[in-house]
């Protein structure tokens, strides 16, 4: 049933009880609650499934988080993870350092140290490394020999003091070969006979001394000292040198060293033992390498082993270049996704989230209930704490929980984006300057700039409208003219426009031609609101059926094409209008898709279109007389702007809410739509009875038209056969 909306039904702010505080500061004391305890406080499934994920210890228990940017997603999942890695299982922090593989010179061994070990264990093989050129240069004779038994004595010692320093099974084997490698460097080096003037130096081998040098990959120190149990790690820019390691080219000084010394650690590496955040978007758009990084990392996930390659050379020397032995590696992988690259990437790679059995969802919007407001004010009171803002008044947090409502455009749901509400905060501080409270006034005023901000292609629609160079009329009644409503969005600007539909119909058998379609102008959405709209047409009179009516429709002026079923209301009116002779009231704009029962389904943009509408009736001169048709299912969603909302209160301008199409239609035209008797007649003089007769007239008028061309074709032919 058709309904004028009072002013407290196109807004929330009458259900948002005043604050019971005068500022949020008031706050900081109420509750021993951090900013991640807010934001967690309405993502409560969300918190028990990743909590649940980051505590499974066994191999591929990784992690999906899927939420909408800026709805706190990645912020909250990686002080999760913090936490956990602080209070959660001890996974006993490593190091992991690359040492010279005596045994098989062109490879490297890998060994994970206790965490510190690493960096201990280089220090003291640097202090190794020039003890042993000092003492070289001490153990040739006059004669340029080496005295090899002062040397293995020294070599003895020292080694020992070694093993004493670090006491570790897994370098063992590393301090084992250093007395024997060294020995027999030095005959090789005393068999190949010097000069006795420069012998002292040309012992001296650089390239044969880094053999012992450490080249420490991953150190834990830092984790260790702030007593966290497992690395945490967000890999914010994943390429495959920053995620498997790669080897760094030799040039330079380089040039000399093992080609061990050159390896350099991925994020798989650091993160080994702990977890590592990445972002799914990333991945899949890493410019000619998304599809082989997932694959990469399918392989990682399966095999549970990590390899160091040379990527610099991959093209040259084919896929991964030079390849280095395989590093078990036991990584927790966390997943940021939105849920679009969530099922591209399912459809493109369906076996790579296998190994990602926890999904946690984010939710985007949450049930407006006390409870959830409050959250909402003390995250507020703590974000001004963090970010060193100014402190905002009941009132002020009332406007901000209604620009959440209208994000999500809803009045019993609240965006959970926080994203935008931390920016109208930053915007609203910088309009009340040094103002020690920000008031309702100043986020307002906020709200107005950034509509300013974003109002500049409709500023020039709405000019075009006021020079006439756009045909749209809001005064007076026109027969097969309606306004109906687009909704665009360009970037961060989103606005509605009126745009005018107008009908034409006469005797014929082609039914309804949508003239944007039949030029390849409209999207096929749209096309099956037509469709619809004309199903219903012919079931409305199924008594005249099959319907001899021609008819055109159009989107006057509109060159861009026509996407979207949310106009087939406004045609149908238009078509209704033209064949019954009724003017529709040119005030009032229409918006909203219809089944083929004729009930009015809900559509998109709902404010917008109001808004922009509204706008454009200001400028063009109020009179009581305009307003917006809309679905009565669109009602939950208005969350108008204050001078829309001032208006209709002032009776200046009013939105109605329909059910049926014939409930918008009687009131577009001011005449009843009548009721369809058993017959499938309409009875007196309603509009559909009006159509009906029209209808009719057609049908009448083409079969006379049609007995008259036979005739006239028939005597033609006669006249061809004398």
């Amino acid at each position: 049933m058709m309904q004028v909306l009072s002013p407290n039904e196109m807004t929330v702010s009458y259900k948002l009880s005043p604050m019971s505080f005068e500022s949020t500061e008031e706050l900081l004391d109420a509750a021993d609650l951090g900013l991640n305890d807010y934001g967690w406080k309405l993502q409560p499934e969300a918190q028990k499934t990743l909590m649940m994920g980051l505590s499974l210890q066994q191999a591929g228990s990784n992690v999906l988080v899927l939420g909408t940017p800026g709805s706190g997603r990645a912020g909250l999942t990686m002080a999760a993870m913090k936490a956990s890695a602080v209070t959660g299982i001890d996974s006993s922090l490593t190091d992991l350092v690359a040492l010279y593989d005596f045994s098989q010179q062109a490879c490297v061994n890998y060994i994970k140290l206790p965490a510190g070990l690493g960096a201990q264990l280089r220090t003291v093989m640097e202090s190794f490394i020039k003890g042993l050129i000092a003492e070289m240069q001490q153990w040739l004779d006059a004669s340029g020999q080496v005295n090899l038994s002062k040397a293995e004595t020294w070599l003895e010692e020292r080694v020992d003091g070694l093993r004493s320093q670090l006491s570790s099974a897994k370098l063992s084997s590393f301090f084992n070969i250093i007395k024997p490698e060294v020995l027999a460097y030095l005959q090789a080096w005393q068999q190949v006979g010097n000069d006795g003037d420069n012998g002292s130096d040309s012992i001296i081998n650089d390239s044969f001394l880094s053999r012992f040098r450490v080249n420490l990959l991953v150190d834990q120190r830092a984790n260790l000292t702030s007593g966290v149990k497992q690395p945490v790690v967000e890999e914010k820019d994943p390429g495959f040198a920053a995620l498997f390691g790669m080897l760094e080219t030799a040039v330079g000084e380089a040039a000399q060293w093992p080609e061990f010394l050159r390896l350099r650690a991925g994020s798989l590496h650091q993160a080994d033992g702990g977890m590592l955040l990445l972002h799914l978007r990333d991945l899949m758009q890493d410019e000619g390498n998304g599809s082989a990084l997932l694959e990469k990392l399918y392989r990682l996930m399966r095999n549970r082993e990590v390899q160091i390659e040379d990527w610099a050379n991959h093209a040259q020397q084919g896929a991964g270049g030079n390849r280095h032995a395989a590093l078990p590696v036991h990584v927790k992988i966390v997943m940021i996704a939105s849920r679009e690259d969530y099922y591209d990437c399912l459809e493109a790679q369906p076996d790579f989230f296998d190994f990602f059995p926890i999904k946690v969802e984010f939710e985007d919007r949450v049930t407006a209930t006390l409870d959830n407001y409050a959250w909402i004010a003390g995250y507020i009171a703590r974000k001004c704490q963090q970010q060193a803002l100014s402190h905002f008044s009941g009132a002020a947090v009332n406007v901000l929980l209604q620009f959440m409502h209208r994000l999500e455009e809803d009045q019993g749901r609240i965006s959970t984006h926080f994203a935008h509400l931390d920016q109208l905060m930053h915007e609203s501080a910088a309009v009340a300057d040094n103002a020690r409270l920000i008031t309702d006034a100043h986020v307002k005023q906020a709200l107005s700039a950034r509509l300013l901000r974003q109002q500049f292609f409709e500023a020039q629609i709405r000019d075009s409208i006021i020079d006439n160079e756009l045909l749209i009329q809001v005064h007076g009644n026109v027969v097969g003219q309606v306004n109906g409503l687009t909704h665009i969005e360009l970037g961060d600007a989103s606005f509605g426009s009126p745009i005018r539909i107008t009908a034409r119909c006469y005797p014929g058998r082609s039914g309804v031609i949508n003239i944007d379609r039949e030029v390849n102008m409209s999207g096929p959405t749209h096309d099956k609101g037509i469709y619809i709209l004309q199903n219903w047409l012919s079931a409305s009179f199924w008594a005249l059926a099959p319907l001899s009516l021609s008819a055109s429709l159009v989107f006057e002026q509109e060159y861009n094409g026509v996407e979207g079923d949310s106009a087939s209301c406004a045609e149908l009116f238009a078509l209704l209008s033209a064949l019954t002779g009724l003017p529709i009231k040119q005030g009032m704009a229409v918006t909203g898709a219809l089944n083929q029962f004729g009930e009015v389904m809900p559509i998109g943009g709902i404010n917008e279109k109001i808004e922009g509408y509204f706008r454009v009736c200001e400028a063009l001169g109020l009179n009581g007389e305009q307003g917006v048709i809309i679905p009565k299912r669109n009602q939950r969603h208005l969350i108008l702007d204050e001078s829309v909302v001032t208006a209709v209160n002032n009776g200046m301008f009013k939105i109605i809410a329909i059910d049926h199409v014939l409930e918008g239609i009687a009131h577009l035209t001011e005449c009843e739509a009548g009721t369809q008797e058993a017959d499938g007649t309409y009875a007196g003089d309603s509009l559909m009875a009006r159509a009906q007769s029209a209808l009719a007239s057609y049908r009448h008028t083409l079969e006379r038209n049609q007995a008259r061309m036979a005739y006239f074709q028939q005597h033609q032919d006669n006249h061809l056969n004398l």
